[in-house]
């Protein structure tokens, strides 16, 4: 006795028109849930201590958004066997702005830069991070502080703004300020005042970069 076997289809049914159905499906959250883990210290396996201030912290998320941090805790690096590292040359403010980044991927908000009375405004705060970001090899954060400071480019502060950007690996913000400055009417206010000319001298590449700049601007 033999038996056959065949597959059945039920009628495909065509409908007429757009298929409008959808599901709500909300926006990630998981910064904030990781903003949570940062805030609560639940599971923390790494303290920092900076100026008096304790921060903890997990060691595997430091690791896995820098390569400074991965080598300073994972690798052979004395810090890789401490339960509680201390850091001398950062203020609380700026270390604690630094973890917010790390665990949310986002820039603090303004309300976040106040700390015991002593408040940082934006332009500050990027000005910093900006030293923490190279320091810790956070290219985005310098990026988002890098495009803060490029809005607020001005006479008054494009020259400290350009030596912070050429001492911290920040391309892009530097050649704005150098666009900035060659203009004849900047120029021609700057190149009378002592900060200005120090700042070339004690910088050769930047000043031989500025009169590429002027005469390109000349030519055109």
């Amino acid at each position: 006795m033999s038996f056959g076997f065949g597959v059945c289809r039920e009628p495909s049914i065509e409908l007429e028109g757009e298929n409008n159905m959808s599901i709500s499906v909300p926006p990630s959250n998981m910064h904030q849930h990781l903003h949570n883990v940062l805030q609560s210290g639940e599971g923390a396996d790494i303290s920092f201590k900076v100026k008096g201030e304790t921060f903890p912290a997990h060691r595997i998320i430091l690791a896995s958004r820098s390569s400074v941090f991965r080598a300073e805790l994972f690798g052979s690096m004395s810090e890789s066997t401490a339960s509680c590292i201390e850091i001398e040359d950062m203020e609380p403010q700026i270390f604690k702005a630094l973890l917010q980044f790390i665990y949310t991927d986002m820039f603090p908000p303004s309300d976040d830069h106040t700390d015991e009375g002593v408040e940082l405004d934006g332009d500050i705060m990027a000005q910093h991070l900006i030293v923490a970001a190279d320091r810790y090899a956070l290219d985005r954060l310098r990026l988002i502080c890098e495009e803060t400071l490029a809005k607020k480019i001005n006479a008054d502060n494009v020259v400290t703004t350009l030596a912070l950007a050429a001492q911290h690996n920040c391309q892009q913000l530097k050649e704005l300020c150098l666009d900035y400055i060659s203009s004849s009417k900047i120029l021609d206010s700057l190149i009378e005042t002592d900060v200005f000319e120090s700042f070339l001298v004690s910088c050769p590449s930047i000043y031989k970069q500025l009169l590429k700049k002027v005469a390109s601007n000349r030519r055109t």
